[in-house]
Formats: structure tokens, C-alpha cells, sequence
């Protein structure tokens, strides 16, 4: 027969419990009914060595049943399966029996029957991990949900009692288990919360294992989660002190500001540099760790740069390398240190003649870089005299803009230039000052009208000259010679005829003024000529003088002397040089004619025979020398008269009794007196005559050879 037999007894159930009781009977008798009981060549050696049968009794006995045989009342026997020893499914879950009925009759005859043990599972076994401790490194700022670890705990039970629950323990702390999540079915830990290295960096925790059987069993593990430092983390600078404002003249090597870096991060990501621009004066000076001074490496100038923006720049070492900066300013305090600048140190100011007093003539600023009481400037002119008038008499400078004003009218021909200084002064302490050089140039107008100083009018404007008829062409018969005292510029003359009678008769030189003759008169010209010459400044507008000439011709010399016996001849000026002449003329004449006096009384003492002189007549003889070279030398007498009258005397009869020495030593002493008085030269130039520049060519004008007196 066969026998299926499941134990659904635990698997602790007690050993030798009955698990099955065999009962085989044979219908013969005597020991033909006898029944042996053995396991067929088909029971496994496993199963047997689990499970022994008692050959007599049928009980089946192992290391796991045993079999109990028992004798009914009516003699027949029955096989009991007896639990030897606690299954373990976990190793069988199935134990497979054959179990065999020997009679002991001959031959002898059996019957098997096939048991087949089913192990039912209990929960026996607990849940187990990999490994009980894990170690787990996991990079900080890890996304939300990323996946840590997934743990895999297992049981050898089965069903129910091998279905698990992850949970954490009592043990984990409640920062574990709110960074970190536990899937209680998959046993995956997944990342819940932020990682931050800085702020937690070993997370331990616990977690369970345990089934769902009725009696619950559990296995645990323990994990240790160790965040990686990432280079996430920014340096951090802190200004711990700042000194701004400072003056511009501090000393080098003081120090500005102090200055702290930091970096959160781990390794080379935590290890920071500082800097700062390279183009300013400053540098960094490391004091402690972390801890750097800005001292003061260059002298400081406001007025080249009156703040510096100072960044301070941290970096650290990672990769790539994370950065962060602070600015700060720098104000610098002023200090006198610069001298009042003016523009130009010498100007140059023209002002024209005739100005208004009180004319602003020019501002004259200087410039200050430095601020406030150091910039303030205060103007004002040193004092310097001139021909015994000061400079702050002629000019005013205002204090506070520099403006310089005249105070008086300036004429160009009386003060052709003035040269002062002014000095501009700061308001520092100690104060700083500089000056200029100030160069007044009177420009000239043309305010003096030209003066005709030849010929000389003595009435009115109208000169009155006598020539002869028989003049030849291109004889010089007047000059005009006007000055004018303004500027060179303007004060050129330029001569020409506003009328005359004949225009083919005379010309006019217009540079000059000389009037010559352009032929000969002739018996139909007119005996008086009427000439009226302009003399015209250069400049604008132009002003001008006139003269009037009225020329008369006269026939003869004798005839002219007939006519000037009826008009004595006057002088009319006399220059300081022609009237010491003819006072010593007169001096020396007066001495000769008491020489002469003395002679004739002692001659008159021994009277001897003489001869009456034959009468002569009186002559006249006008004659004009002009030395003049050319437009520049004026005279202040155009003509020189000499007057030689030689006429019937009453001293004819003593003068022949004089010897003939005396008479050729007068005849010579008259001559040199004359020749003095002709070669008389007088040179004017104008008063704006530079230096240098050439006044006439005395060796043209005296006539002399240039070669002979170089030897």
C-alpha cells in the first residue's frame, strides 16, 4: 500500500512522536503469517539514514522517526511512525519512505507501502544580512532620492515567515533618519534630506530585518554613511578692521586694514589664497593662519588718485576653483603739498593806449590741485617802482580771481611797457606760493596828428619862398618834413599834393617830401606858385597836416636884392648850436673891428696919399644848403641862411692901408667860421627806434672816403 503523510506538527515537535504505524497482515498461518519489515532497494540511503524500521515490529526509527510495531487484540500488528528527532525543513522539506512487509513463511512473501513526509515550515529561522556592518561614502549635495544603499536581508523560511520589514532601530538618531529614507520593503536607503560635508559628515544608523511569521523574528545590520567633501563651498572674507579716510602722506608700511579668509571645504578645496589688484600701492602681508594685513607699499598722491577701490579677492584650491571677493574704498585726506601753479610763468598782455581806468586787462588764475584752505589762492603784486612810482599805483589785481586791472590811462608815448610780478599764495599752513612774470605792452594808437616841422611857418600855414627863374629841371626847390610820435607803424609819412598850380612843373617825393622842379619855367608860367602838400600818418583812420607854399620866381639876382632891401630878411628860428655861433661870430667881429678901429688912429697919425676904391654894389646872394640824407633826419630848421653883404663903407680908405697879412688872415677866419656854421648835421630818429638800428652814414654825409679812414 502506499502511505502520503504530512507533519504538520512543528518543527520542534518531540522526538520520538508516532508518525506512522504500519500494520501489515498475511492471511496464512503459523510462520507463514510471520511479517519482517524492511525498506526496498528503492528507499533512498538519505531516507534511511533519517529513518530505521524495526523488522519485527514495522516500527519505523531514524534520526528523525522512528516506527513502533503494536499487536492488536485480535493479534494483528500495527506500525507506528514515531518523530525521532526535530525536522528542519529548511534542510528537507520532504522525506520520502517505502516501507516493505516481510512474512516469515517460505518462501516469503511481502507488501510495501510508500510514505511520503511533507515538512511543514515554521518560523524558526531568523532574517540575515550580507554582512552585518556596512560602510557606505557617499558625496555631499547627492540629489534628493539618490539611491545609497540597498540592503538584501534574507530568511529560510518560507511564506509568511520569509516576507521581511526593513526599519530603523532605536539606535538611529532621528538627524540619520531624516537624511536618509528606508523603503521597509526593499530595504533601499535613498538619500532624504541635503548633505552638506560641513555640517554632519559620518551618519550611523541600525536597521532591522524582521519577518512576518507569528512569532517574528529579526536580524539587524548596522551602517556607517561617511559624505565626501565636494568643492561646494565659497571662501569667506571678513573685514575685521578698515582704516578709511587716511591722509595722503602716510608713512609706508602702516597698515590699512586686517583681513580674515575661511573656507568650509575640506583638503585642498579648504585651502584659500588672497590677493588684490596689482596696479595699486598696497600690498598683503600674511600675519597669523587665515589673518593678512593691507599696508601701504607706495607714497600716496590724492591728487593723482583721490580714492582706491580696494577688492579683495579669495580663491581656493579646488576644482574648478570657487572665488569670492570684497570691495572696499579708500578716501585719501588732503595736505598742503603743491605749490599754486600759474599756466604760463611769463604773459604777455597788450593793452591800448587811451584805455578806460579800471579796464580789466586780463585774469590771470592760477591753479591749486590740492582741496579746501589748500586750494583757496590769494593774489597779489610785488612791489616794484618805477621812475618812483609803484606798481600797485598803476595796476590792481583782485585777491580772490586773479582779474588785473589798470587804474590809470595809459599813452603810449609816454610809457611804451611795464614788467612786474604777481604771486599767488594758498590758504595751507604751512602756506605754499609761486609767481608769474606779468609783461604790460601799451599798444599804440594813432592819436598824435603829424606835425610839419620844415618849412617853418611862422604865420599861419602858409610859407612864402623865392627862386629863381632860370632854375634847372630837377632842381630840389623845398622839402617838407613832417614827424608823428606815435608807433613806427603808424607813424609813417607819406607826402603828396592836395593842390597845385601846375602839376607839370613840380613833383613831389611821397617818402620824403622833397619838391624838385620837372623842368624849367618857361616866360608864360605863372610868377607865384601856390603848393599845398598833405603829410598823412599811416594809420586808421589817417590823420593828416597840410601846408601851403607859395613859391615867387624872381628874374635876377640883383633884381632879387633890389626886392629883399625892401623886405629886410628875418630869422626866424634859431637852433642853440646857430645862436652860440653868431654870438662868438659877433664876439669874435667885435674884437676885429676894434683891432681895425686901433689901426686906422695909428695910421691916421701918419696920413699918406690914397686912392678912392671904385664904388661897388651891393649883392645879395640867397642860397639854401640842406644836409638832409634822407626821411629820417629832420632839423628843426628845414633852411640855413648866410647873409654876405659886401657894400660902399666909409672905412674903404683906411682899409687899403691895412696890410695885406691882415686882410687874408680875416678873409680865412671868416671862412672857417662860415664853413663851421654850414657843416652843422642834425639827426632826429623816432622814439620807437629799436636797438641797433642804423641813425645815418656819416662817412655819405661829410663826404668822406670810407678807405682812407680805415687806414
Amino acid at each position: 500500500k502506499s502511505f502520503q503523510v504530512s507533519l504538520h506538527s512543528p518543527i520542534f515537535s518531540m522526538i520520538w512522536a508516532l508518525v506512522l504505524h504500519l500494520n501489515a497482515t498475511d492471511l496464512d498461518e503459523g510462520s507463514n503469517a510471520e511479517i519482517a519489515y524492511t525498506y526496498s532497494l528503492y528507499t533512498s540511503e538519505k531516507t534511511q539514514e533519517t529513518f530505521s524500521l524495526n523488522p519485527k515490529t514495522g516500527e519505523i526509527t531514524s534520526n528523525y522517526f522512528t516506527i513502533e510495531i503494536q499487536t492488536g487484540r485480535d493479534g494483528s500488528k500495527f506500525a507506528d511512525l514515531i518523530l525521532k528527532k526535530n525536522l528542519d525543513r529548511e534542510q528537507q522539506a520532504v522525506h520520502n519512505l517505502i516501507l516493505t512487509a516481510v512474512d516469515g513463511g517460505t518462501p516469503a512473501r511481502s507488501g510495501t507501502a510508500s510514505i511520503i513526509v511533507h515538512v511543514l515550515d515554521t518560523n524558526d529561522n531568523a532574517p540575515t544580512f550580507e554582512e552585518e556592518n556596512y560602510h557606505i561614502s557617499i558625496m555631499e549635495n547627492s540629489p534628493i532620492g539618490s539611491l545609497v544603499k540597498r540592503l538584501n536581508a534574507t530568511d529560510l523560511d518560507e511564506g509568511s515567515n520569509s516576507d521581511l520589514i526593513y526599519s530603523y532601530s532605536l539606535y538611529t538618531s532621528e538627524k540619520s533618519q531624516a537624511t536618509f529614507n528606508l523603503n521597509p520593503n526593499t530595504g533601499e536607503i535613498t538619500v532624504k534630506g541635503m548633505l552638506n560635508y560641513e555640517n554632519f559628515r559620518i551618519y550611523d544608523m541600525e536597521v532591522i530585518a524582521a519577518d512576518k511569521g507569528v512569532n517574528s523574528l529579526s536580524g539587524q545590520c548596522k551602517l556607517t554613511i561617511i559624505v565626501k567633501d565636494m568643492n561646494d563651498n565659497h571662501p569667506e572674507i571678513s573685514i575685521k578692521s578698515f582704516q578709511s579716510p587716511v591722509k595722503e602722506n602716510i608713512e609706508l608700511e602702516t597698515v590699512i586694514a586686517v583681513v580674515s579668509v575661511g573656507d568650509k571645504d575640506s583638503g585642498d578645496n579648504g585651502i584659500v589664497d588672497l590677493h588684490i589688484p596689482d596696479n595699486m600701492p598696497f600690498k598683503l602681508r600674511e600675519s597669523s593662519d587665515n589673518y593678512y594685513e593691507l599696508v601701504v607699499s607706495e607714497p600716496l598722491d590724492r591728487e593723482k588718485v583721490p580714492e582706491y577701490d580696494i577688492t579683495f579677492t579669495v580663491t581656493d584650491r579646488g576644482i574648478p576653483p570657487l572665488s569670492d571677493n570684497e570691495t572696499m574704498t579708500l578716501e585719501l585726506l588732503d595736505v598742503n603739498d603743491n605749490v599754486p601753479q600759474f599756466p604760463k610763468s611769463f604773459y604777455t598782455i597788450r593793452v591800448m593806449e587811451n584805455n578806460a581806468p579800471g579796464a580789466l586787462l586780463s585774469s590771470l588764475t592760477a591753479f591749486d590741485p590740492d582741496l579746501h584752505e589748500n586750494q583757496y589762492l590769494v593774489y597779489f603784486i610785488i612791489e616794484k617802482e618805477i621812475a618812483n612810482t609803484s606798481m600797485s599805483m598803476l595796476f590792481s589785481i583782485n585777491p580772490e580771481n586773479g582779474n588785473l586791472y589798470a587804474l590809470k590811462t595809459f599813452d603810449y608815448e609816454m610809457e611804451k611797457e611795464f614788467l612786474f610780478h604777481i604771486e599767488a599764495r594758498d590758504s595751507g599752513v604751512p602756506p605754499l606760493s609761486s609767481n608769474a612774470t606779468v609783461h604790460i605792452i601799451i599798444v599804440d594808437q594813432n592819436d598824435n596828428t603829424p606835425v610839419i616841422v620844415s618849412p617853418w611857418r611862422a604865420h599861419g600855414s602858409v610859407v612864402e619862398e623865392k627862386i629863381p627863374r632860370s632854375t634847372d629841371k630837377g632842381s630840389l626847390v623845398a622839402k617838407v618834413i613832417a614827424i608823428d610820435t606815435d608807433s613806427v607803424l603808424n607813424s609813417r609819412i607819406t607826402y603828396q599834393f592836395l593842390q597845385v598850380t601846375d602839376a607839370t612843373l613840380f613833383s613831389l617825393d611821397q617818402y620824403n617830401g622833397e619838391i624838385r622842379t620837372m623842368r624849367m619855367f618857361s616866360y608864360r608860367d605863372p610868377r607865384h606858385q601856390r603848393l599845398v602838400v598833405v603829410a598823412k600818418d599811416n594809420g586808421d583812420p589817417a590823420l593828416s597836416a597840410t601846408v601851403t607854399i607859395k613859391l615867387s620866381t624872381v628874374e635876377t639876382a640883383v633884381k632879387a636884392y633890389s626886392d629883399m632891401t625892401e623886405v629886410p630878411l628875418e630869422y626866424d628860428i634859431f637852433s642853440d648850436l646857430n645862436l652860440y655861433l653868431v654870438i662868438g661870430l659877433g664876439s669874435v667881429s667885435f674884437l676885429l673891428l676894434i683891432t681895425i678901429l686901433v689901426t686906422i688912429v695909428l695910421k691916421c697919425q701918419k696920413p699918406k696919399a690914397s686912392k678912392a676904391a671904385p664904388p661897388c654894389r651891393n649883392s645879395v646872394i640867397s642860397e639854401r644848403n640842406s644836409t638832409i640824407a634822407d626821411s629820417t633826419l629832420v632839423s628843426n630848421d628845414a633852411y640855413w641862411y648866410s647873409l654876405f653883404l659886401n657894400g660902399h663903407t666909409t672905412m674903404e680908405p683906411y682899409v687899403a692901408v691895412l696890410s695885406w697879412k691882415w686882410y687874408v688872415s680875416l678873409v680865412i677866419y671868416l671862412s672857417t667860421l662860415c664853413y663851421i656854421s654850414s657843416s652843422v648835421t642834425h639827426y632826429s630818429i623816432p622814439e620807437e627806434m629799436k636797438e641797433g638800428s642804423i641813425v645815418a652814414n656819416l662817412a655819405t654825409d661829410l663826404s668822406l672816403d670810407v678807405k682812407t679812414l680805415s687806414k
